[in-house]
């Protein structure tokens, strides 16, 4: 069966800032309390989705989520106008406001775990929303991930849209960020990656961090999406503790090749093994060992959250500017792209804004193997055309803030701005409502 993989972006959102919550990510607790760029960080990320789509590769774009989220500060206890709400969290609780602002929504590779129709029992298409039980600000993002993907994929006859797992300790799920799908002609692996298993107090964790994914809620997708080809391989504690909070910091595959860090899996020659037994001699794994870039300059570069794409041109990368300007990992990618390695080209695009926050090319896009016919049943108005590129760049000059502390979120103009923001850019893009601020 023919797939043709469309890359879900999230469109930055105008809310755009560096609180810093997520511990065991090294750089966003580096810049929080920076000033931000939300009108940059939104043209940075639509140049790339421009860049993909010129590739020839699918590209559609997935909407922000709004911010401040004032439902969950009024089911925390907060009441009045969304104006007094704003102001009484920022004066009771500053953190809690700035949870309740944070842009991590952006991410789409953390919205949800994707399996292609050719993988599943039933031949759909399924989506199970992350639930993101790890971090509170992103533990309210699952319900509007759940809308967003409905509306972009509505035939149910060909999409199957799941609730997120329980939020609990034991099923703990980071989505796609933790998933790596292979294909050879031999075979197909779902490879699932989890940092502990919840149910086993002997299962070796980290110390310093949190394992962000469960064994358990790996099993559980795969289960929920009828999966026969699941591999669940556990990331190395030692990897986390230095700031690997998702497998997509040190890994990233597609269809034959596997870019990963020797440090990356436990037991890493013998699950490579199992790869290759199950894909055949085209399965091609580029292991980057510790002392050609250690662990803490692959989370520095990003350098495994680059996006690995098939094109005309063969496999192509596109990699942060950090990776481009790091003598050790700019040295690994001249070695694939000179070298036997199945990389073609490398681009290196300039995502300064969402880096500073966390995230790379790999962490805004959520990817989504599709057969033609499943491609033109997306919602039609998401899909990337030059039309589309003019119309968001349009409306992020009219709308986005040229710079953003975390102390304006508490501004109820810049609310105001945001919701009117995107009430215009559902009716651009034909959506509906997709909001609570619309639904009454």
């Amino acid at each position: 069966m023919t797939l043709r993989e469309l890359q879900l972006d999230g469109l930055v959102g105008p809310t755009h800032n560096y609180a810093g919550l997520s511990s065991g990510n090294i750089a966003s607790t580096s810049h929080g309390g920076a000033t931000s760029h939300p009108k940059a960080a939104a043209m940075q990320g639509l140049d790339k989705m421009a860049f993909v789509a010129s590739l020839g590769v699918e590209q559609a774009v997935m909407p922000p989520h709004m911010r401040p989220d004032v439902d969950a500060l009024r089911s925390l206890g907060f009441e009045g106008s969304s104006e007094n709400l704003l102001a009484a969290a920022q004066a009771e609780d500053p953190l809690l406001l700035a949870q309740t602002s944070s842009a991590s929504a952006m991410w789409t590779a953390n919205a949800a775990t994707v399996t292609p129709s050719s993988d599943s029992a039933d031949g759909r298409v399924h989506f199970t929303p992350a639930n993101l039980k790890s971090k509170f600000h992103r533990a309210i993002e699952p319900v509007q991930t759940g809308r967003l993907l409905e509306a972009i994929f509505p035939d149910r006859d060909l999409f199957a849209h799941h609730r997120p797992l329980l939020a609990c300790d034991q099923f703990g799920d980071e989505g796609a960020a933790n998933h790596t799908r292979l294909a050879t002609d031999d075979g197909v692996v779902n490879v699932f990656v989890y940092g502990v298993e919840a149910r086993n107090p002997e299962s070796p964790g980290p110390q310093v961090f949190p394992a962000r994914q469960t064994l358990e809620a790996s099993q559980a997708v795969a289960r929920l999406h009828t999966l026969r080809n699941a591999v669940f391989v556990q990331q190395t504690p030692e990897a986390i503790d230095a700031g690997v909070f998702h497998n997509d910091v040190i890994s990233v595959g597609s269809a034959h090749v596997l870019l990963v860090h020797e440090e990356a899996f436990r037991d890493q020659p013998e699950v490579l093994q199992q790869l290759a037994a199950t894909l055949g001699p085209q399965f091609t794994p580029l292991v980057v060992p510790s002392s050609s870039l250690s662990i803490s300059e692959a989370i520095q570069t990003y350098l495994f959250n680059s996006q690995l794409l098939e094109t005309s041109k063969g496999m192509t990368l596109i990699a942060p500017q950090d990776v481009e300007h790091h003598a050790a990992a700019r040295a690994v990618v001249d070695g694939w792209i000179t070298g036997d390695a199945p990389i073609s080209e490398v681009h290196y695009l300039n995502l300064r804004e969402s880096m500073q926050n966390g995230g790379g090319p790999a962490c805004l896009r959520l990817r989504v193997p599709l057969t033609p016919e499943e491609l033109n049943a997306v919602h039609p108005a998401v899909r990337w055309s030059d039309r589309l590129a003019a119309t968001l760049r349009s409306w992020v000059e009219r709308w986005y803030p040229a710079s953003l502390t975390p102390a304006d979120l508490a501004d109820p103009q810049l609310r105001r701005l945001t919701q009117d923001a995107l009430d215009d850019l559902t009716g651009l893009l034909n959506l509906g409502s997709v909001y609570p601020f619309q639904q009454g």
